[in-house]
């Protein structure tokens, strides 16, 4: 029996996330990670690898649309909204197992993991639900300037991505933890943060070629 879109509570869910994410964002504090993040963590807070943790976080949302993906009865090149998911799936397959395993953070707090683990099913599920079941595309939508732009600066946006967390990653030295922030152009000047509350200070390097 073929599933029908169920549109409303796409819509709510979407809705109820963007919501919970903007009360978030502008009612709490910024989380105890990042530059934000004391050396050692204070108060004994329980925290993963940052490669154990950003794989377990990033991992449902590849799951989840892979999986509806891979059930939905037509092929990848088919309707638009399959290619669309596709590349969605790319996405988070990089962030998954790439960026994952390269990333060379600081220690990733579990309850940080457990809440970002939650937002990726969530997206997950709303991106892939939509495109599969409920998008509708005219047939000549390969052939819209609209779907190649829209494909071209998604090909763009997460070259940027992929090019910016490698700079990032070269700032750090193997097994340093400390939060770096390339400055400048030629001659870059890193800002480094080793714990809040303390005084900044900074270093420079010349780019290599």
């Amino acid at each position: 029996m073929p599933v029908r879109c169920q549109q409303s509570p796409v819509l709510a869910g979407s809705a109820t996330m963007a919501t919970l994410g903007a009360l978030m964002l502008y009612l709490t504090k910024p989380f105890n990670y990042g530059k934000h993040m004391e050396i050692p963590a204070p108060g004994g807070t329980s925290c993963l690898p940052a490669r154990t943790a950003w794989f377990l976080q990033e991992l449902p949302a590849f799951v989840v649309s892979a999986g509806i993906l891979a059930w939905q009865p037509r092929s990848l090149f088919g309707p638009p909204g399959t290619l669309l998911l596709g590349l969605f799936c790319a996405h988070y397959f990089h962030r998954t197992f790439i960026y994952a395993l390269l990333t060379r953070g600081r220690p990733f707090p579990v309850v940080l993991l457990f809440r970002g683990s939650i937002f990726c099913v969530g997206n997950g599920f709303l991106q892939a639900y939509y495109l599969i079941y409920c998008a509708e595309y005219p047939e000549e939508w390969y052939a819209d300037i609209r779907f190649s732009l829209g494909i071209f600066l998604f090909i763009l946006g997460m070259g940027i991505n992929i090019h910016s967390d490698y700079i990032l990653r070269q700032l750090r030295k193997p097994g340093e933890l400390t939060y770096r922030i390339p400055q400048g152009s030629t001659s870059r000047s890193l800002k480094t943060i080793p714990s809040l509350g303390k005084p900044l200070f900074h270093s420079s390097f010349k780019e290599t070629k």
